[in-house]
């Protein structure tokens, strides 16, 4: 039996799918993926990030909204790499259980991981995860709409 290649994708190639830019492209890689199905991703946490100016001084934590942020566009990786969804745009349509387990400080690297649960037309939900060094930082239920 053949061994599956991981489905990667650089900065550049996330950015012919995703319609995010910096500040808010969150996702540095993709390490695999299945479309449709799931996606795994990292975010390479820096000091150099704009929001550590204010959160907070002198003790810097990524804010638990990027994190779902950062889950969100590894699922729109996911979804939009369909070949029916090309060109579109993955919007969110809700956080449902988002638990926030451990802190993300600058030198991390962010472990992301989105599992489609459900699609119905352009309605969809995924499972996502955040670890850092294996450890869960973030689990969360994310709702989407696909849209033009």
């Amino acid at each position: 039996m053949e061994e599956r290649k991981a489905n990667t994708l650089s900065a550049a190639e996330i950015a012919e799918i995703l319609p995010h830019r910096y500040p808010f492209a969150l996702v540095d890689r993709i390490e695999d993926y299945e479309s449709g199905q799931w996606a795994k991703g990292i975010k390479c946490v820096s000091m150099n990030e704009s929001y550590f100016q204010g959160h907070f001084p002198g003790h810097p934590v990524m804010p638990g909204v990027l994190i779902i942020e950062a889950l969100a566009q590894t699922g729109a990786v996911a979804i939009l790499t369909l070949p029916e969804n090309r060109g579109k745009i993955a919007f969110f349509g809700g956080i449902k259980s988002a638990r926030f387990k451990k802190q993300v400080v600058p030198g991390d690297v962010l472990e992301l991981y989105c599992e489609i649960t459900e699609r119905k037309g352009p309605i969809g939900t995924g499972k996502a995860e955040a670890r850092v060094n294996g450890v869960l930082a973030c689990r969360a239920e994310l709702t989407f709409a696909v849209t033009d």
